[in-house]
């Protein structure tokens, strides 16, 4: 009686080997080392492989390496009360680009007020992951000078900006993309054009706002009364929003270091009566999902391509032992929506 195909056992590598007429070794080859393997003779393997349904364990693989097959990933490295609306995009981008890196993402956290170095301490001693990838760094980050002198593979969304020297990094280019705000808002045909940031200090803060002086000096349209500061908070952002609202006035447009931000002037807008967009101009910036559920203009940050930069950071420092020799910086885009249809 023939056995159903949902009970059969699995295939191994042995058996594919035996259906092509080759080594194990050739097998493994056509899986890892593709570029090993005569044309014809690769042809051959993947057809039983296809044929057998056969999957490599990747348990099995993991144990031969010595390996965990994880890459750590805090989700509160601002601390538990703190997290940036681009932990949930760059999370969910990290877990798709995973298995083309041949490896899953583990998440942490803690509810403690800042990053601790706890938490890593117990993931790295209990073997449960290989290396980390981190993000909101900062100045006084305990964790890039822990992770370097551990010896532990590490690559950082965002610069380390105790240390320049450090380049297992990708970022954004935060100066060019409130500088394209500005030209978008420009060619729409806004009037003044404010800026609505975070109080000086702020590293990635500073690059945004920068990029806003760069712009607006360029068409002639600097002017240090239309900016204003306040910390990453909804209600702490609608005060410091309103009597910037009222300086830039209709035909006026702002642009913002954070979709925050821009909710907290999009909150303003309707508060008096305006209508976001027609009255005055909105850009924001990370491409959030608050952005796209309250149709704001934002600079979106490429985190499709941040993830996949990282995660082959990590696997060559797995792999060869080496950092790059110098980090990634790439170029955000704008997505115009309403907030930005005069």
């Amino acid at each position: 009686m023939a056995t159903p195909s949902s009970a059969r056992a699995r295939a191994t590598v042995n058996d594919v080997a035996l259906a092509a007429g080759v080594s194990r070794q050739t097998v493994s080859n056509a899986l890892m080392h593709p570029e090993r393997v005569r044309p014809e003779t690769l042809q051959r393997v993947r057809a039983q492989i296809e044929r057998l349904g056969y999957s490599p364990s990747t348990a099995a693989s993991s144990l031969r390496q010595q390996r965990a097959g994880a890459v750590g990933m805090e989700l509160t490295g601002q601390g538990a009360e703190s997290l940036s609306d681009a932990l949930a995009p760059f999370l969910v981008s990290l877990t798709i680009c995973a298995p083309s890196h041949e490896c899953h993402i583990v998440t942490f956290g803690s509810d403690r007020g800042g990053p601790t170095l706890e938490q890593y301490r117990e993931m790295w001693r209990g073997r449960l992951v290989d290396a980390f990838v981190i993000m909101d760094t900062h100045h006084g980050d305990p964790r890039p000078a822990w992770l370097s002198e551990n010896e532990i593979p590490f690559a950082s969304f965002g610069r380390v900006w105790d240390d320049p020297s450090f380049t297992a990094w990708a970022d954004v280019d935060g100066r060019e993309g409130t500088d394209a705000a500005v030209e978008h808002l420009v060619s729409r045909g806004y009037g003044p054009i404010g800026y609505l940031g975070w109080p000086s200090g702020s590293l990635v803060g500073d690059e945004r706002h920068q990029g806003w002086v760069d712009a607006t000096s360029r068409h002639e349209r600097a002017d240090a009364t239309l900016q204003a500061t306040t910390e990453q908070r909804l209600p702490e952002a609608i005060v410091a929003a309103g009597p910037l609202v009222e300086r830039v006035g209709r035909g006026g447009a702002i642009v913002c270091a954070s979709d925050l931000l821009a909710l907290a002037v999009h909150e303003v807008l309707l508060s008096r009566g305006l209508t976001p967009g027609r009255d005055v101009g909105i850009v924001g910036f990370d491409g959030s999902q608050s952005a796209l559920a309250h149709g704001l203009t934002s600079v979106a940050q490429p985190y499709r391509a941040i993830a996949d930069d990282l995660l082959t950071q990590v696997h060559d420092q797995l792999t060869t032992g080496r950092r790059h020799l110098a980090g990634s910086m790439l170029s955000p885009t704008l997505v115009p929506r309403s907030s930005s249809q005069p």
